[in-house]
């Protein structure tokens, strides 16, 4: 804690872990240094049991204090062999991350949720669809976006905004790799936020070497978190593989992408899918309508369509696979890929079979590596 103007030197800071209203640790120490609070037998977050502590930090020099009050979570993310291959593992135990693209488009405020319901109201569908993971798209949400994914039970798999294309210059460069540490450093604290990706198809990509270099430091400044170098390394702008990072990263629509695993990293398929089914009167007023091809025609077939699609990742996953991102989970102004229409008033697909295919794909995942009974 950085103690503030007038603070004396003997100020002490205290820490206080809550569970519910039960005290479950405590750690005094002088302003300005690290403390370390103790948690014995500690709960740990996860999407199925999204635990979080109280927090409560009070400051005192004697005649006065003031106090603050928060929450986290305890949980790991990293990737471990099992089943003879890296795969990613949460809490230490192999765990699929299923997620959809959110780029949270709104139409009544393009990159501005309405309310704090609409806000949670994607995380929500998330959830009732039976996502574990949302892969937030090239923007960076308020803290209040990662606070309901830290409530409800959502793994976050966060990318940095993309960079004009070009030769911007070493200043650009600069600046560019300045506000990434910012964006780290702003959401550290979020038990949610499991992956930062640097680059996303090579988009504003100087080399491979730099978006390498970049991955390294990042993963120095928050090794409590997955680093995704270079997502959809395989495909359109990108630079080529550094072999840096936590993961390897393909793309393709339809798809799946199916990448293997290498002796460093895990693999996932960071965008798959796109398929479109257009609901006339909730289109957004622009040119586009981008699908990735020929859609569904009624809600019937695109659920269809989602499950077999979704179907293909099972061996995927028993295999090796360690994650897969929908592309997504609402419509945007000129794509209707969406799972649910641009104004969020019609779902285009039957939640429970979406659910149920996708519970038998996160459990595929879970029981990879385990010995056969």
């Amino acid at each position: 804690m950085r103690p503030g103007t007038g603070t004396k030197p003997s100020a002490r800071v205290t820490a206080t872990a809550y569970d519910g209203h039960r005290r479950v640790g405590s750690v005094t120490g002088a302003a300005g240094t690290v403390l370390r609070l103790p948690v014995p037998h500690p709960r740990l977050w996860s999407p199925d049991h999204p635990f979080l502590y109280d927090l409560k930090v009070t400051l005192a020099d004697g005649r006065s204090h003031d106090s603050v009050g928060s929450y986290f979570g305890m949980r790991s993310i990293s990737v471990a062999k099992a089943g003879g291959v890296n795969r990613i593992e949460l809490n230490g135990k192999p765990t699929f991350l299923l997620a959809t693209l959110d780029q949270g488009f709104w139409p009544d405020g393009v990159y501005t949720a309405p309310t704090d319901a609409a806000l949670k109201s994607d995380l929500q569908l998330h959830k009732r669809l039976g996502f574990n993971t949302v892969r937030k798209h090239i923007k960076v949400e308020p803290a209040r976006w990662y606070y309901w994914a830290d409530r409800l039970g959502l793994m976050v798999w966060q990318d940095m905004p993309s960079r004009n294309g070009g030769a911007p210059g070493a200043a650009s460069d600069a600046e560019f790799d300045k506000e990434v540490h910012e964006i780290v450093d702003q959401h550290i604290s979020s038990p949610s936020v499991v992956m930062w990706t640097m680059m996303n198809e090579g988009w504003g990509e100087r080399s491979k070497q730099a978006t390498g270099e970049l991955a390294d430091s990042v993963k120095a400044q928050d090794p409590s978190r997955l680093v995704d170098a270079h997502s959809g390394v395989n495909c359109c702008a990108s630079k080529g593989d550094s072999g840096r990072g936590d993961v390897i990263d393909h793309h393709l629509y339809h798809g799946p992408a199916n990448p293997a695993p290498d002796a460093t990293r895990a693999a996932v398929d960071g965008e798959h899918g796109g398929y479109s089914l257009t609901v006339p009167g909730h289109i957004a007023g622009v040119a586009g309508g981008q699908d990735y091809g020929d859609g569904p025609t009624d809600i019937a077939e695109m659920t269809k369509t989602y499950v077999d699609n979704t179907r293909l990742l099972i061996p995927n996953a028993a295999a090796g696979l360690s994650g897969s991102v929908y592309t997504q989970i609402s419509d945007v102004e000129g794509e209707l890929n969406g799972l649910v229409t641009y104004d969020r008033a019609v779902l285009k697909v039957y939640p429970d079979q979406v659910r149920d295919i996708n519970r038998q794909l996160i459990a595929a995942g879970a029981s990879a590596g385990r010995p056969a009974h």
